[in-house]
């Protein structure tokens, strides 16, 4: 059906750039909106930036001036470059492809997809 599929998380320190990327595949039509969400130990998984397939975007307050996402609609990618990482920002990183419209059998269906998520670390 669809896949999602997240890389480039690792270990940095603090001030630091780390970039993030995101592909989908599979008997994708369409996909609305491809963003991402991260999760800290104890915490519950919170938006930190969205793309359309129009171009428009939306960020978190924390994470505003810092990253940036971009977005690729041909290639099904998105990307998030992260700068100016603080030690706050250590979370696993989760690819959100929502609204997917694929091919299944004989029809198309509607669904919502992630990725397993990539471990970004900010730490001296």
């Amino acid at each position: 059906q669809v896949q999602v599929v997240e890389s480039g998380g690792g270990l940095v320190q603090p001030g630091g750039s780390l970039r993030l990327s995101c592909a989908a595949s599979g008997s994708i039509w369409s996909i609305y909106v491809m963003g991402w969400y991260r999760q800290a130990p104890g915490h519950q998984r919170e938006l930190v930036a969205t793309a359309t397939d129009r171009g428009a975007t939306e960020y978190a307050d924390f994470v505003k001036g810092r990253f940036t996402i971009s977005r690729d609609n041909e290639k099904k990618t998105v990307d998030l470059q992260m700068s100016n990482l603080r030690p706050e920002d250590t979370a696993v990183y989760y690819c959100n492809a929502e609204k997917v419209t694929y091919k299944f059998g004989s029809s198309f269906e509607l669904g919502d997809f992630w990725g397993q998520g990539t471990q970004v670390t900010v730490s001296s």
